[in-house]
């Protein structure tokens, strides 16, 4: 049955709205001042230094519409969904590899040009991988204990969606995605021997691909010491460590970053932490590591509530979306501060980027209709 989500009588986490509503702003004001350089040099953006401030207020805009929207539709229908909304981010996943149609940008072919923007298929399948997994294993709880019947077939369709990132090559969205199939079948059940044999094989298996792969080894080599070949491999890093050490424990005042000025590469995309270190020191920092603390710590929370309440896909995606912006957001973090390899992951909620913004809020949106659900069952109401 379809309800009214306008109902006084169940409010809305103000508290998980803050946080991600505090993130999305500080991520415009840090997207502006990390860019502002670059969009006054670049030609393409005609010379203003406000293009990818407005750029990323039009994203904010667009996820927050999005948002408002599937915040209507009630989670059974997601569920019911998930298995061709798991086929659709597939299929566009075979699409972006398709000469002429996927967009090749740094040696990468993971976008599909959309005219004024380009689409991400890999930033899409990260939702639709949480919905399909939680799917799966509440319809096969009673076998999470087989391998054949409960496992295999989810690894099975997970080893495609990994042969399909890695084609493009998008190592980062992997690793991502991972977590997330793997965090809901362990919640959901599965044995945990099968589960640590595999967290076991897994790491073997990444190990074997950045090995076999000349591009992922130097990142591994240039993480392993930046300073060895700080114009080369250790490049990113070395300027970010920089940033990080110029920030000390205030900061150098918000807009007056040096390594912003061309020194540091992507720095309003997958190293907006590091301008933020050097702008705002280590409050600021802490700051950005407590709001996803809180905001992660709230997804886990509503979904440990809809499990009280035997609402157990509800739970699973409510705790696969907290796996999903928590992993993003700490292997982003250990990356601008040398504590992980380089994987081309942004800032979820903050650093500029279009499809990231929308499909972060309109998991975010699903999230709160996870919540109010949760709120409206609890007062006696009924879905």
């Amino acid at each position: 049955m379809l309800y009214n989500p306008a109902r006084r009588d169940s409010p809305l986490d103000p508290a998980l709205l803050w946080s991600a509503l505090l993130l999305a702003s500080f991520g415009l004001v840090m997207v502006y001042s990390a860019s502002i350089a670059m969009a006054e040099a670049e030609r393409f953006t005609g010379f203003r230094p406000g293009y990818f401030l407005v750029r990323h207020s039009i994203y904010l805009v667009v996820g927050l519409a999005f948002a408002t929207a599937l915040f209507r539709v009630p989670v059974w229908l997601w569920q019911k969904a998930s298995p061709w909304l798991f086929l659709l981010g597939t299929v566009l996943l075979l699409a972006v590899l398709v000469p002429g149609l996927g967009r090749e940008v740094n040696g990468s072919r993971r976008w599909i040009p959309l005219g004024i923007a380009s689409f991400q298929p890999s930033e899409l399948m990260k939702l639709c991988v949480v919905l399909y997994a939680a799917d799966y294993t509440v319809r096969k709880a009673a076998f999470m204990d087989d391998i054949r019947k409960g496992f295999l077939p989810m690894f099975a369709v997970m080893t495609l969606i990994a042969a399909l990132l890695l084609r493009e090559p998008d190592f980062g969205a992997l690793v991502v995605v991972t977590a997330i199939a793997m965090t809901v079948l362990f919640l959901g059940g599965l044995n945990w021997r099968l589960f640590a044999g595999l967290a076991v094989l897994l790491g073997a298996a990444f190990a074997l691909l950045i090995v076999s792969s000349p591009y992922r080894l130097q990142r591994i080599l240039g993480f392993m010491d930046p300073w060895s070949d700080a114009y080369g491999k250790g490049y990113q890093l070395s300027h970010s460590l920089i940033a990080f050490g110029r920030g000390e424990w205030l900061g150098v005042g918000l807009g007056a970053s040096i390594e912003k000025l061309f020194y540091l590469p992507e720095a309003h995309t997958d190293f907006l932490l590091a301008v933020i270190a050097e702008e705002l020191g280590f409050a600021g920092v802490a700051a950005v590591i407590t709001l996803f603390l809180f905001l992660v710590h709230r997804a886990f929370a509503v979904g440990r509530q809809a499990a009280s309440l035997e609402r157990y896909y509800a739970a699973l995606v409510a705790q696969g979306i907290g796996m999903w912006l928590g992993t993003q957001a700490f292997i982003n973090m250990g990356v601008n501060m040398g504590l992980l390899p380089t994987k081309g992951l942004t800032l979820p909620l903050l650093s500029f980027g279009g499809t990231g913004i929308v499909v972060t809020c309109m998991a975010l949106a699903i999230l709160v209709r996870i919540d109010w659900e949760n709120r409206y069952l609890m007062r006696g109401g009924s879905l």
